[in-house]
């Protein structure tokens, strides 16, 4: 099956957009340069805002050689910024029965310009000795084993484990860019930011559960900067403050003393238990708390989405089932009423038209729709049963 071309456009290590390019697009070649130009031109405006002296370009260049001067002279001074060799960053991966992936990770992370000073493999109860064997063919590398599967509860053994004052996550199926590290350091040079995500790219997009999971469920969260700080949470209170689109879990990022104030992850929304959300709803906490979040794109991995259809199924399923049950949690530690505002109204009525547009064949991206509809009544009841259940989030008072 042809499912087109997905473009992602950078300049040197700096992604500046991406465009999908149908089999069925036609064209002259100025309109398929126009499509480029203009999927590229919100994180030129706003990096011209962002240089010194600041400016403003209001008019996108007609041409690719006038967008190619014009990235020279904005990034030619960002590009030569000296990279140290490396910083107090703590990197790590929970990891369970998939050593092809860990060991393609780790390979990457090996080439990082800026070396973290820890990086932590946690085994979550792999099933056979060749996630141990992996990890210990880096030398630099702290294996840990977890017996309790979730994927939270090994994020929060590793949190505790780490030493450096920055705590940054990424998956096992990922492949980060070379800069990783050292932009999640330098995002932290901001003393406001608490926390921060990156920009997630597909990897491959070869199957179609691929193309409609980045197509309608997207880790990839823009390519301009975002802050989210106590304007944003006030503005968006009423209708429950959209935390998963922050970012992923696959790059995310956190000061470890802000994790030591506001809690760890909530060992409730495990993958086997409420299904996942575990970084959205600390995300949300970290925002109630009166702390701020960073987007950064230039922060970059490559994501692996699960092949096929019934992968997406269980993926979609567990997604939605953790969404309900972190909305569900959020409310009941804030009682803040946009949240069930969202849930038990919004959501709803979202899925209420995407019934109604997929009717009757449900094809694409809306063969998932019962899996995910399943999910959120699922999290209803997984939520009512554990809601007095102890979070294991470790605040320090």
């Amino acid at each position: 099956m042809n499912f087109g071309h997905y473009l992602v456009f950078w300049w040197q290590s700096i992604p500046l957009g991406h465009l999908f390019v149908s089999p069925e697009s036609k064209g002259s070649k100025d309109d398929s340069v126009n499509r480029y130009l203009n999927s590229i031109w919100p994180a030129i405006q706003f990096y011209s805002e962002q240089s010194e002296p600041k400016t403003l370009i209001m008019q996108r260049p007609a041409d690719e050689r006038g967008m190619r001067d014009l990235c020279m002279h904005l990034f030619e001074k960002r590009l030569s910024e000296p990279v140290p060799s490396s910083c107090p960053v703590s990197v790590l991966i929970c990891t369970r029965d998939r050593p092809e992936y860990l060991e393609n990770c780790l390979s990457f992370i090996m080439e990082q310009q800026c070396k973290p000073a820890e990086i932590i493999v946690v085994d979550n109860a792999s099933k056979d000795g060749r996630t141990k064997e992996v990890a210990l063919r880096f030398s630099n590398v702290l294996y840990v084993r977890e017996d309790r599967p979730g994927l939270d509860i090994a994020r929060n053994t590793g949190a505790r484990l780490a030493t450096q004052a920055i705590i940054a996550y990424t998956d096992d199926d990922t492949k980060p860019e070379p800069e990783w590290v050292y932009q999640i350091f330098k995002t932290f040079d901001d003393k406001k930011v608490s926390a921060m995500t990156g920009l997630v790219i597909a990897a491959v997009l070869d199957s179609e559960a691929q193309v409609i999971f980045e197509k309608h469920w997207p880790f990839n969260r823009g390519y301009v900067e975002k802050h989210y700080n106590q304007e944003f949470f006030q503005r968006t209170l009423h209708a429950g403050p959209p935390v998963w689109d922050l970012g992923a879990g696959a790059n995310m990022a956190f000061r470890k003393d802000t994790l030591e104030k506001v809690g760890y992850f909530d060992e409730r929304l495990d993958v086997g238990a409420a299904g996942c959300s575990g970084d959205s709803e600390l995300w949300y906490r970290i925002l109630a708390n009166g702390y701020a979040i960073h987007y950064n794109p230039r922060a970059v991995v490559h994501h692996f989405h699960r092949e096929s259809m019934e992968g997406l199924h269980k993926q979609l399923y567990a997604y939605m089932r953790g969404f309900t049950v972190a909305i569900l949690i959020q409310y009941h530690r804030f009682r803040h009423k946009g949240n069930l505002r969202h849930l038990f109204f919004n959501t709803p009525k979202y899925y209420t038209y995407l019934l109604l547009r997929g009717f009757p064949r449900y094809r694409f991206r809306f063969r998932t729709l019962l899996s995910e509809i399943r999910g959120i009544i699922s999290g209803l009841f997984y939520y009512w049963k554990h809601k007095n259940t102890d979070p294991k989030i470790f605040v320090d008072k």
